[in-house]
């Protein structure tokens, strides 16, 4: 299983800060965690007993400068306490941040472990730089992720690192 870590994850930090307080922990996360979320979708199915709220069609969730595009997002409480315990992205999905953009078929933040995961062909893309594998985990208190090729050997990790570019001539000498 071919892992590799790739620190330009700041964009799935919005999974982290959906989930309201339960991201209040750390420091860094203090600042967006306060900010207002906005969720725009087709319906809403909210299920109190069943401690669940479903979005529904064309889901956009806005957070600061933090966006979540899915067709469906699900936002599972905790029992007692009434925090958020997990979320889960389903189709499309796709985190935007600045000029950061991370997709996948699905994306699910565990509030206790602090671990988001991408799953279905994920990619993260920054500038022309990019990492794909079979599964992309962020841990989201270490500020850091793995990306694995998963069980298969044919399957492998891909990272596009670019140079930068220099200044100075056209020819960049």
């Amino acid at each position: 299983m071919k892992k590799l870590s790739f620190s330009i994850w700041v964009l799935f930090l919005m999974f982290a800060s959906v989930s309201l307080a339960a991201s209040a922990d750390k420091n860094s996360h203090r600042d967006r965690s306060r900010l207002p979320i906005t969720i725009k979708s087709n319906e809403l199915t909210a299920d109190n007993k069943g401690k669940t709220a479903i979005f529904t069609g064309k889901v956009v969730a806005k957070q600061g400068d933090i966006t979540i595009f899915a067709d469906k997002i699900v936002v599972s409480y905790a029992e007692k306490k009434n925090d958020v315990d997990k979320i889960e992205a389903v189709g499309n999905v796709r985190i935007v941040q600045q000029n950061k953009t991370g997709i996948a078929g699905q994306a699910v933040y565990d509030s206790h472990d602090g671990r988001i995961t991408l799953t279905g062909n994920p990619k993260v893309m920054q500038g022309s730089d990019s990492i794909s594998g079979k599964i992309i985990t962020y841990y989201v208190d270490d500020d850091k992720s793995v990306v694995s090729g998963g069980d298969d050997p044919k399957s492998r990790v891909e990272a596009v690192i670019n140079p930068p570019a220099r200044k100075g001539n056209a020819d960049g000498l």
